[in-house]
Formats: structure tokens, C-alpha cells, sequence
């Protein structure tokens, strides 16, 4: 059996191991990525749109009439506010208001703001102090809706 050479620095199996050794006409693999093609692509598309977007830029002429402002201008009128402060503590504004009453008192409020208005349309807000319980709340919300008022909207405040 013969003996296998022992070399120093030498590859085995047809591997190299190590240093820059090699010909001049091997040519490594190269893992940059090439932008060129992709520039030229784009720069393709934006002469592309450049030259497309002022066709497609097409003037109508309209003759459309003189705008004018409406003989009788809507005034808005501020909601009245609905205070719930606890069981039988409800307010409309300043005044205290008993709930069997909240209706009546509601559409004279109304009335008050806007007199001849469908004060069924208008905007009723309810708000309610931070610890009264849920049912006392609700309970004047179904009172305004039972009356037929039907744009009843709720308060947020916020709590510092």
C-alpha cells in the first residue's frame, strides 16, 4: 500500500481550504446586485407617464349657472340639553323638571329657540353625571322616545 504525500496547505477531496491561490482566469461569484437594468426600467416608465398624463388632462367646456345663495338661509338651531343628575334630578338647562313633565318642558324649550319649528325633528341631548345608575338614565331617554321625540343623542364629557 502506498503512502498518501502530506502537504502542507494542500486541499483534499477537491476542496480548497484556504488562501488566495487560483488563476487569473477564475472568476468568483459575484452577490452584488446589478441596478442598472432596473433603473433603466424605470427611468422608461416615467418618460412614459410624462408624455401620457397631458393627453389625458382633457378640458370640457360647461356652462353651468351662476351660484346663488338661498332665499331663506336654514338657521341651525343649538339642541336643548337634558341634564340627568340622579333618580327625579333632571334638568333642562337651569330648571329642575319633574319626569312626568320632561316632555312638555322639552317642546317649550324648543319652541322657545325656534317657534313654529316640528320640534319633533329637533335635537334633544342627554346628559348624565358620572355616578347615577344606568336605569335612571334610560329611563328619561325612553320618556323623550315614548313622546316621539326621535332625534335624542347622548353626551360625552370628559372626566378630569
Amino acid at each position: 500500500m502506498g503512502s498518501r504525500p502530506k502537504r502542507k496547505g494542500a486541499a483534499f477531496m477537491g476542496a480548497k481550504l484556504g488562501g488566495s491561490g487560483g488563476s487569473r482566469y477564475e472568476t468568483s461569484a459575484n452577490s452584488e446586485i446589478n441596478v442598472t437594468p432596473f433603473v433603466d426600467v424605470m427611468l422608461v416608465l416615467l418618460i412614459i407617464f410624462m408624455v401620457s398624463i397631458p393627453a389625458a388632462t382633457v378640458s370640457i367646456k360647461l356652462d353651468l349657472p351662476p351660484a346663488q345663495a338661498p332665499a331663506n338661509p336654514t338657521k341651525k338651531t343649538e339642541p336643548v340639553f337634558v341634564s340627568v343628575m340622579g333618580q327625579g334630578d333632571i334638568y333642562i338647562g337651569p330648571r329642575k323638571v319633574p319626569l312626568n313633565q320632561l316632555a312638555a318642558e322639552v317642546r317649550l324649550a324648543l319652541l322657545a329657540q325656534n317657534p313654529g319649528a316640528n320640534v319633533y325633528e329637533e335635537r334633544v341631548l342627554i346628559r348624565g353625571y358620572k355616578d347615577i345608575p344606568y336605569e335612571d338614565f334610560m329611563e328619561v331617554m325612553n320618556e323623550l322616545q315614548l313622546q316621539g321625540y326621535s332625534k335624542v343623542g347622548l353626551v360625552n364629557e370628559d372626566i378630569e
